[in-house]
């Protein structure tokens, strides 16, 4: 398995301030969030359990993956979810160079068209550079990290410590991550349904991040 905070420490938050890794200010809400769609394998699974919850969620969708899938990006919205910046073709910020990295940035925003009205942007792999970060921040976007890290990208995690990985860690304000990606698919087939029963459990609710 590989190595990672599955609740981001408090020492990064305060290091990394200008990035928002929770959203304090509700005792009943959390922000379920889904990077990296949107993708025909595991996207309808994951608006059809979210809409028999009533819950609500943030998509950070990938440009080309939107290009794609139109209609089903179009669900996303015509279902009341919020849609944020996710690049292109996903580019590690660290290893890109600041022109290109931009570009990538602005085709996605092409392909969501109006739709990020409140201009959202998560790096992929959370990686950026300082140069980077400031012009993505001049653009106008809150760039949304997260406070618990599900992993249900991580092939050697099982499903149910993909689970385990959130029921462990959530609480009011926090913003989970998930991918509603082919390689996400088996651990969050198990998981989201059980996060989702949880939250219902203990009276907590999904919204999206506005």
């Amino acid at each position: 398995m590989k190595w990672y905070w599955v609740r981001t420490h408090r020492l990064v938050k305060w290091l990394l301030s200008g990035y928002i890794w929770d959203i304090p200010g509700r005792d009943d809400a959390v922000y379920l969030t889904f990077d990296d769609g949107p993708t025909p394998e595991i996207t309808p699974f994951v608006l059809e359990l979210l809409e028999r919850y009533d819950a609500k969620a943030t998509f950070f969708c990938i440009g080309q993956n939107v290009s794609d899938n139109p209609a089903l990006f179009e669900s996303i919205i015509a279902k009341g979810h919020a849609v944020g910046n996710h690049t292109h073709d996903h580019p590690n910020g660290w290893a890109t160079p600041l022109r290109a990295y931009l570009q990538n940035v602005r085709q996605c925003e092409g392909a969501l068209a109006d739709s990020n009205r409140g201009k959202l942007f998560r790096p992929p792999y959370g990686k950026l550079t300082p140069s980077q970060f400031r012009e993505i921040k001049n653009a106008g976007y809150r760039i949304i990290m997260w406070d618990v890290l599900s992993a249900d990208f991580d092939t050697s995690v099982t499903p149910e410590q993909c689970l385990q990985n959130v029921l462990r860690n959530i609480r009011p304000g926090s913003v989970v991550i998930f991918h509603d990606s082919q390689k996400a698919a088996p651990n969050l087939r198990h998981a989201l349904p059980a996060t989702l029963e949880f939250l219902k459990k203990k009276g907590l609710r999904s919204l999206a991040i506005a």
